[in-house]
C-alpha cells in the first residue's frame, strides 16, 4: 500500500491534495488522492506514473515497504509556527534519510555506527555542565583542543547522519533519530542550505548538543546550554587560552576577525565564548556586542563580514557514486537519488571539477 509515502511524498513538496491533483492534469481528484493515502483504493499503474512525476520520486519509491519515523525532533526555530511548514521539513528529511539508508544496503555498507560515548547523554543542572559535555565528548572522539576543520564530515563519520537541505523555512536545525522498521535508530541532523559557514558550524554543534545531553530545565535553559554546548564544542578552553591569553582588556577587530579564521566561528561566537571563560572582561563583552548591533551583525541578511564557506555533507554524493562504478546501480538510478539528470550526471563523471583545472 502507498499510502503513507504518498502522503509523506507530498508533504516534502509542499503541495496540499487539491495542489498535487493540479500538477497531474486532475487525472483524479484530490478527494480521490486522499483516498489513496488513506489506503482506502490503489491507483493505476497510469496514475501511479503521473503522481511519482509530479512528486519528483520514483514509482519503486511509492511502492516501497521501508517503513520509517521521525523520532524525538528537536527543531532549532524561530519563526515557524505552521504545523504544515514543520511537516514539510520532517518530511524532507525522512524522504532524504531514505535515499542515504538506501544506498547504504545497495552497497552492502552497514550504516556507521552512531559513536555515542557510554556516559551520555551527558547530565546537565548548571549551565557549567555543558562545557563539562562538550569537553568529554571531545576526549571520547579524540580530537584534542585543535578547530575542527569539516564539522559535516567528523559528525558523518561518528555515526550521524547529516542533511543540507534548500529551505525558505526561517528554521536554524534540526536534531532526531530516524526509526526504521529494519536497523538500528539513526541520528540526524538537518540544516539550511544558503547559510554561511560559521552559522552552520555552529547550528551543528548546536544540535549536538541536544543529542548528547540530558538537560533539566525549561526550553530556554535547554536552548542556553546547546548554545554554550556548541562555543564550548568549536572553542575548546584551552585553544582559547592558547590563542587569545587568560585575560585580555582588549581586542582589536583584525584579531578577532583573523580568530574567526582560525577557529571556524563567527567573532560574535567566539566573544560569547571568551566572555563565558573570563577571557574577557563584561565591560570588554558588553562594548564588542554593542559595535555587533550598530554595525548590524546580529540580524540577517547582512551578518559579519569575512563569511566563512558553507559546510558540505559529500559522503551521499561519494556512495552513489560508487554504486554506478560498481555496477550496483544504473545511472538513471544514481540520477535520481542525486536529483540530478542523466546529462548532469555524466557531465559530473566526465568532467574533472572546476577547482582541479585552477
Amino acid at each position: 500500500m502507498i499510502g503513507k509515502r504518498l502522503k509523506l511524498a507530498r508533504a516534502a513538496s509542499g503541495l496540499s491534495l487539491r495542489d498535487l491533483a493540479d500538477r497531474i492534469g486532475n487525472r483524479v481528484s484530490a478527494q480521490q488522492i486522499g483516498k489513496y493515502e488513506r489506503d482506502e483504493d490503489v491507483p493505476g499503474s497510469g496514475v501511479l506514473i503521473a503522481l511519482s512525476h509530479a512528486l519528483g520520486v520514483s514509482v519503486d519509491y511509492l511502492v516501497g515497504d521501508q517503513e520509517m519515523v521521525l523520532e524525538g525532533v528537536e527543531f532549532r526555530k524561530k519563526q515557524i509556527t505552521s504545523k504544515k511548514e514543520q511537516a514539510q521539513i520532517q518530511a524532507k528529511a525522512l524522504h532524504l534519510i531514505e535515499r542515504y539508508l538506501m544506498v547504504e544496503e545497495i552497497l552492502g555498507l552497514p550504516s556507521a555506527e552512531w559513536d555515542k560515548p557510554r556516559e551520555a547523554p551527558f547530565p546537565v543542572r548548571q549551565i557549567g555542565d555543558a562545557d563539562r559535555a562538550a569537553q568529554y565528548l571531545r576526549e571520547h572522539w579524540n580530537l584534542g583542543i585543535d578547530p575542527i576543520p569539516n564539522l559535516v564530515e567528523l559528525l558523518e563519520e561518528r555515526g550521524i547522519k547529516v542533511l543540507v537541505v534548500d529551505s525558505e523555512e526561517n528554521i536554524d536545525g534540526l536534531a532526531a533519530q530516524v526509526r526504521r522498521s529494519r536497523g538500528e535508530p539513526v541520528p540526524v541532523i538537518v540544516i539550511r542550505r544558503g547559510v554561511h559557514g560559521e552559522r552552520q558550524r555552529f547550528n551543528l554543534a548546536h544540535e549536538l548538543g541536544h543529542m548528547v545531553m540530558d538537560v533539566q530545565g525549561d526550553d530556554k535553559f535547554r536552548e542556553k546550554a546547546a548554545h554554550r554546548f556548541a562555543g564550548a564544542f568549536l572553542m575548546p578552553a584551552e585553544a582559547l587560552w592558547s590563542n587569545v591569553g587568560r585575560h585580555r582588556s582588549s581586542i582589536g577587530w583584525s584579531e578577532l576577525f583573523a580568530l574567526k579564521q582560525l577557529l571556524g566561528a563567527s567573532v560574535q561566537a567566539i566573544t560569547y565564548r571568551c566572555g563565558d571563560l573570563g577571557i574577557f572582561p563584561p565591560a570588554l563583552s558588553q562594548r564588542l556586542v554593542r559595535e555587533f548591533s550598530r554595525l548590524e551583525y546580529r540580524s540577517a541578511p547582512n551578518y559579519e563580514p569575512n563569511q566563512l564557506p558553507e559546510e558540505k555533507a559529500g559522503r551521499f554524493d561519494r556512495l552513489c557514486y560508487r554504486a554506478l562504478a560498481e555496477g550496483a546501480i544504473s545511472e538513471p538510478k544514481t540520477a535520481e537519488l542525486l536529483k540530478i539528470t542523466v546529462r548532469e550526471l555524466n557531465r559530473r563523471m566526465e568532467e574533472p571539477a572546476p577547482a582541479a583545472l585552477q
